[in-house]
């Protein structure tokens, strides 16, 4: 039982860092997009609104990445209703966006700084705090179906079982009362 726990333990590691991985694809090329097109529209269309490019930038690479990790990082574990999970992703995206929009916001408008790259940097740390949340968020609660579809966690429902039958029998096996009962 134990070999089989480690084993399941492994299956573990290897699925999350290949959602890490895969999630760290999207999350670059959505990077891509969200800070070409906020540079180009700071620096062009939307110059006097820094904050606006940022929010334009943003909102374009949320839907490739929903786009992206729905078909791709979390295909095992999409929600069968669609709107459901487009609705919780987007609320986790617009915390996102509110995050990465804040930064530039704060050093804007709190700290004064006016220079468009010092403000593009802000934006892109805040983008670096978001992607943090959005992975966790994405992972446990927009694309959160069951393990059962991966070959690792297939049986994982027995083997918890198992090891909680293993605990309820060692439990009584020092219990003196229920050792009278056998």
């Amino acid at each position: 039982m134990i070999n089989t726990l480690a084993d399941r333990i492994r299956g573990f590691a290897s699925l999350f860092w290949r959602e890490v991985a895969k999630f760290g694809a999207v999350g670059g090329v959505a990077f891509v997009i969200d800070n070409g097109l906020t540079y180009y529209l700071m620096h062009g269309p939307m110059s006097d609104s820094p904050s606006k490019a940022r929010f334009v930038g943003a909102l374009l690479a949320t839907v490739f990445s929903w786009v992206a990790n729905r078909f791709w990082t979390f295909r095992h574990r999409r929600q069968d209703n669609v709107l459901r999970e487009f609705v919780m992703f987007a609320i986790i995206n617009g915390i996102g966006i509110g995050i990465s929009t804040g930064f530039t916001f704060i050093a804007n408008y709190w700290l004064h700084i006016t220079d468009k790259n010092l403000l593009f940097a802000a934006g892109v740390v805040g983008i670096l705090v978001a992607t943090v949340v959005r992975f966790f968020a994405y992972r446990f609660l927009v694309f959160n179906n069951e393990l059962d579809e991966e070959p690792e966690f297939s049986h994982d429902h027995e083997l918890i079982e198992l090891h909680h039958k293993a605990k309820s029998e060692a439990g009584q096996a020092s219990d003196p009362e229920a050792l009278r009962r056998r």
